[in-house]
């Protein structure tokens, strides 16, 4: 899929500078899940857990500090590259990392784990939820769950550039199935990187909802948050939620972010 691969060399333009970010932040212990994440996610410890779309792995490193053992996947090979490189810097013995299409996942591994982790600024980039949904089912032990945090889709069908002023303009349409184009990559851990055609898909609040309970999932929990989990223009970082930033004029108005877990139904 030619939008898939564009985005593969996309985020292969950042992978080294993300390595270097995250191993700063990693060696000096200031990088941490956010306050939700820990909140919801709970006590991981003895826990299988493979996280899709890993990037170059610093969150995959953080969940396996608790969990038994954590699979990274991503679609890049220089994350994938980088992201063994980070483990092998930072003594990491119980990870490992899987360089594969989320899209084509289940047809190259086949293994059974205790909890699917997915989060922050993940869906936007898959194409097909209802084969995304599937792939989780498969990688679900009858007892384990998914757990997902990320941006709200009501919050990114707004002009982000204008929310500081309480300016609520629809720039992205909140039904379209046509991928929105940027011609530049990253800003969040790195400066952005232009001269490239990233491509990101908008998925309703039904769609992600629908594609799990089709792939046989139960939706535990659907939690709606005031905060976003980056700086989308003139926040503020959260006091008393790390991790975390928000608007002072987005007290109750509209979410930027949500976080779910949909689990496995027992096989028959």
């Amino acid at each position: 899929m030619i939008e898939i691969e564009s985005n593969k060399q996309a985020w292969g333009k950042i992978s080294e500078e993300h390595y270097h970010h995250f191993k700063a932040l990693l060696s000096d212990d200031n990088l941490h899940l956010n306050y939700y994440i820990q909140e919801e996610l709970g006590d991981i410890s003895g826990k299988e857990i493979i996280h899709l779309q890993c990037n170059t792995g610093a969150d995959t490193l953080i969940l396996a500090k608790t969990a038994k053992s954590v699979v990274g996947v991503d679609l890049v090979p220089d994350n994938i590259f980088f992201a063994n490189k980070l483990a092998g810097d930072l003594n990491f013995k119980n990870v490992k990392f899987i360089e594969a299409d989320i899209m084509t996942l289940s047809k190259v591994h086949g293994e059974k784990y205790d909890i699917v982790f997915t989060s922050e600024g993940v869906l936007g980039w898959l194409p097909d939820l209802n084969v995304w949904a599937n792939t989780i089912r498969s990688l679900l032990k009858d007892n384990g769950y998914l757990y997902v945090f990320d941006s709200h889709p009501f919050f990114l069908s707004f002009d982000e550039s204008k929310l500081d002023k309480e300016v609520f303009e629809i720039k992205y349409p909140y039904f379209s199935k046509i991928p929105s184009v940027d011609s530049s990559i990253g800003g969040y851990a790195c400066e952005p990187k232009d001269g490239v055609k990233s491509y990101f898909w908008m998925h309703t609040v039904s769609d992600i909802i629908n594609s799990l309970t089709r792939a046989g999932l139960h939706i535990e929990y659907f939690n709606e948050h005031a905060e976003n989990f980056y700086d989308s223009g003139n926040m503020q970082a959260s006091s008393s939620k790390k991790g975390l930033y928000a608007y002072s004029c987005n007290r109750d108005k509209y979410p930027m972010s949500f976080s779910l877990k949909a689990s496995a139904y027992p096989a028959k």
